[in-house]
């Protein structure tokens, strides 16, 4: 099993302007540290290899980041002991208090690659997990290793990621997704 990580933040302006013009600059270099990491898996992005255009909430200031690791350990080390850490520390510079939760962790199968479809409602600010996202994580894992017996049933949007899909892993073992998030 690999895991997901998606968290979610509230720009202070747009992302051409000049609040956010050092964080903006700085995503490319970054996301190519992340896909050079030890455990990197997949990133959510666009054509263009973005994931700030992508729009899943409707308030347009709130960006989405959602990647794939090998494990806790893996998606740690880059977090917090790599250049990302340095961005990390200034993340108030560029965002506003969410004043919810604003990311969740949990363990797919190898070869799933998660979708925001159906993370989402009209109003991201209303959201809130009422208890950790699925039944077999929290978003902060206790362990770095994949919680034994964990659910088999897929939700819909999963779907296998190009990259390293296997013919019938997304039938066979699908992936577990958050739990919805409400108010």
């Amino acid at each position: 099993m690999h895991l997901a990580q998606v968290n979610v933040a509230r720009a202070k302006g747009p992302m051409e302007g000049a609040v956010m013009a050092e964080f903006a600059r700085a995503l490319d270099p970054i996301n190519l540290l992340a896909e050079r990491t030890p455990g990197f898996v997949w990133r959510l992005q666009d054509a263009d290899g973005d994931a700030t255009a992508l729009r899943v909430f409707d308030d347009g200031q709130i960006l989405i980041n959602l990647s794939v690791w090998r494990s806790v350990d893996a998606l740690r080390a880059y977090t917090y002991q790599s250049g990302h850490a340095h961005y990390v520390k200034r993340r108030k510079e560029w965002f506003s208090a969410f004043g919810r939760p604003y990311y969740a962790l949990w363990w797919v199968l190898e070869g799933t690659e998660p979708s925001p479809d159906g993370w989402t409602t009209s109003t991201p600010t209303a959201r809130r997990p009422r208890r950790s996202p699925s039944p077999t994580s929290s978003t902060r894992p206790a362990s770095a290793t994949p919680p034994m017996g964990a659910p088999r049933r897929a939700h819909p949007t999963d779907r296998p990621c190009p990259l390293n899909a296997k013919p019938s892993s997304s039938t066979t073992r699908p992936a577990t997704r958050p739990r919805a998030w409400t108010s």
